[in-house]
């Protein structure tokens, strides 16, 4: 199997979508075979894609708060993969920046995935992760973050999933229209997250 350098190094060169973004190709990921926490968002957006830097805007200043960490560890790929449905920024539409490019995941996921083995905590953000990782579903997005212990409670050395809404400021109405949110399921994210954390320090 290749390594998780190995494949990176190709997912960067890749250029299967290029035909079909505006902005032309940027793969953007973090990744590290030591990683315990995925981040799998939905695609970069034109501030990540002028940047090159995973959730590198507002949208990533509340996803770290949501954590509860700070950039420098955030950033550290042998705490947090991040990847994303898509790698490049697909363009933005008449509602908000476009879906990830399809040809994207099929091509990158599966392989980039197997190649993390030490992922114990997958935060699913958005319907098009949540659709990859648990499979089409007649609930909406809303209906999935409620159900998030039926993802989350699994067998010991299975990986916990967690649905989680976009931490896009487009979303504040939905943050104000269900506080139980950040009231029961934040704090039960940063404790998960704290403690892989501190696993991944202890000697």
């Amino acid at each position: 199997m290749q390594t998780i350098e190995e494949i990176s190094r190709e997912a960067r060169a890749c250029r299967i979508c290029e035909p079909g973004l505006p902005h032309g190709v940027r793969p953007v990921f973090q990744v590290s075979a030591q990683a315990r926490i995925l981040i799998a968002g939905q695609a970069p957006g034109r501030r990540v894609h002028a940047s090159g830097i995973p959730f590198d805007d507002p949208s990533g200043d509340r996803l770290r708060q949501w954590l509860g960490v700070d950039k420098a560890t955030f950033y550290d790929p042998d705490c947090f993969a991040i990847v994303p449905m898509g790698f490049c920024y697909p363009g933005t539409g008449k509602s908000g920046d476009l879906a990830p490019r399809k040809e994207c995941a099929p091509a990158w996921r599966a392989k980039m995935l197997a190649a993390l083995p030490a992922l114990e905590l997958n935060l699913l953000i958005g319907q098009y992760a949540q659709a990859w990782h648990l499979g089409k579903s007649d609930q909406n997005l809303t209906e999935r973050v409620k159900n998030w212990r039926s993802y989350y409670d699994v067998e010991p050395g299975q990986i916990r999933n967690l649905p989680l809404p976009h931490p896009s400021p487009r979303n504040n109405l939905w943050l104000k229209r269900n506080p139980w949110f950040e009231e029961l399921l934040i704090p039960e994210l940063q404790r998960m997250v704290a403690l892989l954390l501190n696993k991944k320090r202890a000697p």
